[in-house]
């Protein structure tokens, strides 16, 4: 699919002999109108309303009153479809628009006559549209607003939302921009959205980037609409209107031979649209500071990935010494910046667009210690190599061979430390491990200080003078080994050497019939090949398409340091299964790289540059398995062009030894890793070959994601279509990552490696207000955010926003609705609520996550916020559904209920249908007034909260938050929250644990515990019966809880332990008991025969709810001893969202039962 700046080009090629018009303000407005309407919105949807709300969440946060200057925004400000929240802080705003009948739009939609709020409600005065290009010179002019103008104007935010098209050069009109930035408060900022092409801006420095590659459009297949939209994107018409008619013919013909057809829409043409955000601050013009310091590259930078170059970077620095490079982070620090580096340039980040790139070549020396002579007092006997950080592989390997010795580095002698710092898988793996397990040591340049660091074992002739060892100094090189491109620029790394070994590689090439033959291939190559190989060979596998059929290529590599002795025993099977070799060869560890099958002998050889490839990893347990076989062939089967192809790499043997958690590299439990190659010919790069063939990579991964063990981090970066992957890098070491990332780069300096999570922030309370149409649940959310506001000892920041606001911009901006009706005039709604429902339901098909997602938008977009209460839910059970998503934040559901005649009254008529409310819910039944709690039985949810809202005013409302939700923001939460005690790596590494029962050895902790759990209590005591728990942890609270609130206890034991008569069932393991060990014996729990009687009501008490396991089984204890489902209640010291318990309970019918926790933990 050809991307609107190649359609560009090819219009405007079929005109270059006419004589051309500029087009006029309505030719324009057709066209753009064609661009973003349907798919074209999906691009303001998905990534410039959320990055513009992420981006302006913190500067917002820090003003009172906001002024926007905005640059072309067309017929509606995207600033009108933030979050409520942001929209109100905007006190002024300015536009240049010179398109009249934009403009006119524009200012009828901000001044909206028709009784809706404006979609910027808070402007102090008119806007000020002003109907004239934003110009270089010194008088932008007036527009239409009583405002006055001049040229001393200063604004906090300024956009251009629409591109900078015709704006030349493009750096001096963002210079501009950033002139009229407010001087104080510092933190003004200018955001360019840039659809298509690249933004090349000669030396400006970005505070901030981010991508958006798979935008589309789709164009009807119509002659009217190509015509119009051709001559928009060619940005011109014919002066004659013969030659406006033939042109118009040609441009039809382009855009159907360029645009791509879909399945799913066929009378539409796609065309790629990717979009790009750029932020820069007054910082941006400050590179010339930093160049007076450090040496700049000289002539053009050349890197080996093609991607890469296209990547205007604003300069390459070549730092030569230490120095440099400490200077090069202090510059970053002090601008607020982020940087990259290259190493050996392989990776398509270490350039980025109008970011400093840091260029390590001049570290290129490579130093050879024999045993016991690194000056230092370790007694390890093992040789080391100090390789600086411009080495190359090829470099070490050549190096480290003239004295005997090996690193077991990566395959490609090109590679840098990129990649022995993030894994390195080479085919010395199985004998030694990956290049990381190698490193024993590094020098790091730090960017949260800028100081020098020595980590781990560095020989004391290759340490700065400076260098310090940090106070992390084990967690530093715990990171370094498997995601050290995160935490600081590497100087140097220390490997433990090997003996240099020699080679025998043997080849075999099996065409494959069909996907039968080729299932039945990958089986014997796993089973009957390389899983009898001894730890000295391994066996790798290319799936590839050649001469019109699949092919099986097998490489196997065979190293030793003596003699060829297990030759011949590892050649004979493969020979009977597939007969003698192609051919065979013995070599040294520098002539191995080019006894790839994928170098020399696939489509007539890869190498000599004469291809480009795009590459992503998964690690497979089994490649001969039925899915797993499957989905291989299929892969291959798919790809767009023969060239491309899956290289899968023999895994296992010392790469498994290595535990998960022993470094940041957490994927070990492989026994393949398969890379998915894209392949072209290198002058197809930035073509519609190229983009096919990343598209097919990127769809294999995604494909094989769930059939994976895990993802490969050395190729991710900050594209978006990443980030799946990188959710699968790591394995169980990803919440230790992201406290290390936040400890060494807090301030992101590091951006564009691989990317990991954002640490926990802290915890907050989200509150999702539910019920019937017209309940009043927008009203009961206002007053209880000025609750929290105003009624707590310590200040609190409170928000209420409608999450379904969020559906409502898109279909208005879909479906030309009017969106300040939509948001606030009820009758309107309504007259759309089948259309808007239908659309939620379109959505939501095309992504099934849409929901998660925008829950998601809605608490980030509050990241600095204590309490969000959030309307407009449509999960019928959200507290199970979404907890896990927040497992840092206390998640509640507040059910706002009333009468069916005050519905009706605070809808303002006495009929209608009041049951098609926008959230899904049924009638509840029958509750106790204002109790917070239900009695009612036949529900698979059930709320945290109930609240009646049948009586006028806020009176209620304001007492039931004072009685019900200000205690979930209590300080003695806090404290009994500080009573768990934190244990790393226990019951085994890698594992946080809370140490929930140590509240009870606190001085006062057993008696706040049960008087937190009798005061957060819902129900009534006097109505209960007993107290029930499991041992052991539920022992020790019950017991207290039940002397104090003068209920009889019950107690649950393993079976065995208490005398007949018994009720038992079976219990399946705690989280806790099977993190311990891998014994799976079946235990069963019991309690007294009749001690409870019948009818009586039930509070299970237990220390922890985690998987849901337990406390499932207690219940199912008690129905079978007769207790009645409605009359169970739970109480919960600590819960564990990630878990997922909630979700259990409910999927196996107990729902309907309230769960209530007091303290809530991410993590174990």
């Amino acid at each position: 699919m050809a991307t609107l700046d190649s359609l560009k080009w090819a219009l405007r090629q079929n005109a270059t002999a006419t004589a051309k018009q500029p087009l006029s303000d309505k030719d324009y407005s057709v066209g753009f109108d064609i661009l973003v309407r349907g798919s074209g919105w999906t691009s303001y949807q998905d990534f410039v309303i959320p990055q513009l709300s992420q981006l302006l969440t913190s500067l917002f946060i820090s003003r009172a009153h906001v002024s926007a200057l905005e640059i072309g925004p067309g017929p509606k400000s995207v600033l009108g479809y933030l979050p409520d929240h942001l929209r109100r802080k905007i006190t002024k705003y300015t536009a240049f628009e010179p398109n009249c009948l934009f403009a006119t739009r524009l200012e009828e939609w901000l001044c909206s006559t028709s009784g809706t709020e404006s979609p910027l409600p808070c402007l102090e005065h008119l806007p000020d549209i002003r109907r004239i290009p934003f110009s270089l010179g010194v008088n932008n002019g007036t527009g239409t607003g009583t405002s006055t103008s001049d040229d001393d104007e200063k604004y906090d935010v300024i956009l251009f939302c629409h591109s900078m098209y015709s704006m030349k050069p493009k750096r001096r009109f963002i210079e501009r921009a950033l002139e009229a930035l407010v001087e104080q408060p510092e933190g003004g900022m200018v955001a360019v959205f840039h659809r298509d092409g690249h933004l090349h801006l000669d030396g400006l420095v970005c505070h901030r980037t981010a991508s958006f590659p798979t935008g589309v459009v789709r164009v009807a297949d119509d002659d009217e609409v190509l015509d119009k939209f051709a001559s928009f994107i060619a940005g011109h018409v014919m002066k004659d209107v013969a030659a406006d008619k033939a042109i118009r013919v040609k441009w039809r013909e382009v855009c159907r031979a360029l645009g791509r057809r879909d399945e799913a829409c066929p009378d539409h043409l796609m065309f790629s649209a990717p979009d790009l955000m750029m932020v820069f601050t007054k910082h941006a013009t400050t590179l010339p500071e930093l160049m007076a310091q450090v040496p700049l590259v000289e002539g053009d930078k050349t890197v080996k990935n093609r991607e890469a170059r296209l990547h205007r970077p604003a300069s390459i620095v070549t730092p030569t010494e230490v120095q440099h490079i400490q200077q090069c982070v202090r510059w970053a620090l002090k601008q607020g910046v982020n940087l990259t580096v290259i190493g050996g340039g392989h990776s398509g980040h270490c350039l980025w667009p109008n970011v400093v790139s840091v260029d390590m070549s001049a570290f290129d020396k490579v130093h050879i210690l024999a045993a016991g002579n690194d000056g230092g007092s370790d007694s390890d006997s093992a040789s080391l190599i100090v390789a600086e950080a411009g080495c190359k592989t090829g470099d070490i390997v050549r190096k480290t061979m003239e004295a005997g010795l090996t690193v077991p580095l990566g395959a490609r002698p090109s590679v840098g430390a990129g990649l022995w710092l993030q894994g390195g898988i080479g085919h010395l793996a199985r004998l030694h491990g990956l290049a990381c397990d190698a490193i024993v040591g590094a020098v790091v340049v730090s960017v949260d200080s800028g100081q020098v660091l020595c980590v781990g074992r560095v020989p004391s002739r290759y340490r700065s003078a400076d260098a310090i060892r940090p106070e992390n100094e084990a967690d530093l090189l715990w990171g370094l080994k498997g995601a050290g491109t995160n935490f600081g620029i590497v100087v140097s790394v220390t490997f433990k050497a090997y003996p240099a070994s020699t080679y025998t590689t043997r080849n075999w090439v099996i065409p494959l019939s069909d996907n039968f033959e080729a299932r039945l291939r990958l089986d014997d190559f796993e089973n009957l090949v390389a899983r009898n190989l001894p730890r000295n060979c391994s066996a790798d596998g290319y799936l590839y398409w050649d001469a019109g059929q699949p092919h099986l290529g097998v490489t196997m590599f065979e190293s030793s340091t003596t003699t060829n002795d297990c030759a011949t025993r590892t050649s004979m099977p493969v020979a009977a299964l597939w007969g003698p070799e192609v051919d065979s060869k013995v070599v040294d560890s520098v002539g191995l790289f080019e006894t790839e099958m994928y170098m020399s002998g696939m489509h007539g050889g890869h190498g000599g540059g004469k291809t480009s490839s795009f590459k992503r990893c998964l690690f497979l347990e089994c490649i001969g398995g039925t899915h797993v076989a499957d989905s291989l062939v299929a892969a291959v089967e798919t790809c767009p062009s023969p060239l491309c192809y899956l290289h899968l790499l023999q895994g296992g043997g010392a790469v498994n030894d290595v535990a998960a958690d022993a470094t940041a590299f957490g994927c070990r439990d492989w026994d393949f890793a398969c890379v998915i190659t894209g392949v072209w010919p290198r002058h197809k790069y930035d073509t519609e070959v190229a983009r096919s063939a990343i598209r097919w990579v990127y769809n294999v991964a995604e494909n094989l994601l769930s059939l994976s063990a895990g993802a490969y981090g050395a190729d991710l970066g900050p594209d978006p279509r990443d980030a799946g992957l990188a959710a699968h890098a790591f394995g169980p070491n990803r919440p230790r990552l992201a406290r290390l990332k936040h400890s060494l780069d807090p301030r992101n300096v590091l951006a564009y490696a691989c990317p990991l999570p954002k640490a926990p922030a802290r915890q907050k309370l989200i509150i999702l207000v539910t019920g019937e149409s017209c309940a009043g649940k927008d009203y009961c959310a206002n007053v209880w955010v000025s609750m929290f506001t105003t009624c707590t000892i310590k200040p609190l920041t409170a928000r209420a926003v409608s999450i379904s606001d969020a559906i409502k911009r898109e279909y208005a901006a879909a479906t030309g609705a009017d969106l300040g009706s939509l948001l606030d005039n009820r009758a309107y709604k309504e007259q759309h609520r089948p259309a808007l429902t239908n659309y939620f339901r379109e959505r939501v098909r095309q992504n099934p996550e849409l929901p998660e997602e925008n829950f998601l938008k809605v608490v980030h977009g509050a990241e600095h916020v204590d309490v969000l209460l959030i309307t407009g839910m449509r999960d019928k059970a959200p507290v199970a559904a979404l907890s896990h998503l927040v497992p840092d934040s206390r998640l509640l559901e507040v059910r706002v209920q009333a009468s069916k005649q005050m519905r009706r009254a605070r809808r303002g008529c006495h009929g209608g249908n009041l049951d098609g409310d926008d959230y899904n819910y049924n009638d509840r039944g029958n509750h106790d007034s204002n109790s917070g709690v239900s009695n009612l039985t036949a529900s698979d949810n059930h709320p945290s909260l109930f609240f009646d809202n049948d009586t006028a005013g806020d009176e209620a409302a304001k007492a039931f938050a004072e009685h019900y939700l200000l205690r979930f923001v209590h300080e003695d939460l806090q404290r009994l929250a500080q009573m768990v005690r934190s244990v790393p790596d226990f019951p085994r590494p890698g594992i946080e644990f809370r140490h929930v029962l140590d509240i009870s050895q606190q001085p006062g902790g057993l008696a706040l515990c049960a008087s937190l759990l009798e005061t957060h209590f819902t129900g009534d005591w006097a109505k209960v019966d007993a107290v029930a728990c499991c041992e052991a942890g539920g022992f020790v609270y019950a017991s207290a809880l039940a002397l104090r609130v003068d209920v009889r206890l019950v107690l649950i034991r393993e079976a065995g332990k208490l005398p007949p008569p018994t009720v038992s069932v079976v219990k399946p393991r705690s989280h806790i008991s099977s993190l311990e060990s891998t014994q799976s014996e079946e235990k069963r729990i019991e309690m007294a025969r009749d001690v409870v009687p019948m009818g009586a009501s039930v509070v299970v008490v237990d220390d922890v709810l985690s998987t849901g396991e337990t406390l499932c089984a207690v219940l199912q204890l008690l129905l079978k001893a007769g207790v009645q489902a409605e009359h169970v209640g739970v109480m919960v010291v600590a819960e564990f969202p990630v878990h997922r318990g909630r979700e259990l309970l409910r999927q196996r019918g107990f729902g309907g039962i309230n769960i209530q926790s007091v303290l809530v933990f991410g993590g174990a």
